[in-house]
């Protein structure tokens, strides 16, 4: 069995596995952590060392980490929910530094996306896999044939005058008190116009709202099939795992 670990930072909880890289299993207890308050790098990296030691998992692991940030060559160029100390810091030395072993760092919707299209609703799927989350934004992956195109940001495609996500989210939703289908026809306009630009063969929709996929999904007119995410909360450690064992 050949095993990695997922680390995936948020901005309120960081968790932890160890994951079987042939079938995406969990292979360890989830480890959670609150994220510090603040959101201050040194201290979200000994809150990740903390949850590395109780996982104990062997010394030649690989490990991957992944944020909620735009990730260039390891350094983090944004911060959502986190100190703006993350923005250009070389996250992936300060990482190593403490944990005492190479890591892969990486952009959280990225490496949910990743998992999905290797271990989830895009499993084996060739072609453009779009996969997008619906919560407080709308965050995006890109996978062709099975390769992770990073640092996508769907979310703040302008369409209609605005960012996406500033009319289509869930969180806008839920502040607005859409049905499902006024809130459908905001995603048909979204869903449409990517397809135009992109020509994916799937598009897989994750974030919390996804479990109630039958209310909007089946309202969507779009020439690809979209379908549900299957992960739902480990996906971001099994992308991050498998992306560190790539």
């Amino acid at each position: 069995m050949k095993l990695a670990i997922g680390i995936d930072i948020g901005g309120t909880g960081i968790k932890g596995a160890v994951v079987d890289l042939a079938t995406g299993e969990l292979v360890s207890d989830r480890v959670k952590r609150p994220t510090p308050a603040g959101g201050e790098p040194s201290a979200i990296i000994a809150t990740a060392a903390e949850i590395m030691a109780e996982l104990d998992a062997p010394a030649d692991s690989p490990v991957g980490v992944c944020f909620p940030a735009i990730v260039l060559e390891g350094r983090t160029m944004s911060a959502a929910n986190v100190s703006d100390a993350w923005i250009g810091l070389d996250a992936d030395a300060r990482f190593e530094e403490v944990l005492g072993r190479p890591i892969h760092f990486v952009n959280d919707a990225d490496a949910a996306g990743f998992a999905e299209a290797r271990y989830g609703a895009a499993a084996d799927r060739r072609g453009l896999v779009i996969v997008t989350t619906l919560g407080t934004g709308i965050g995006s992956a890109f996978v062709h044939d099975g390769v992770l195109i990073p640092n996508t940001e769907l979310g703040h495609l302008e369409l209609e005058g605005a960012d996406v996500e500033t009319w289509a989210s869930n969180a806008v939703r839920e502040r607005e008190g859409l049905s499902y289908p006024e809130w459908a026809a905001r995603l048909q306009r979204f869903y449409a116009h990517v397809e135009f630009l992109f020509s994916p063969t799937l598009h897989v929709v994750g974030g919390g709202v996804s479990k109630h996929h039958e209310q909007f999904l089946p309202l969507l007119s779009l020439r690809a099939p979209i379908v549900p995410a299957r992960l739902r909360n480990n996906a971001g450690i099994m992308g991050a795992a498998a992306l560190a064992a790539r």
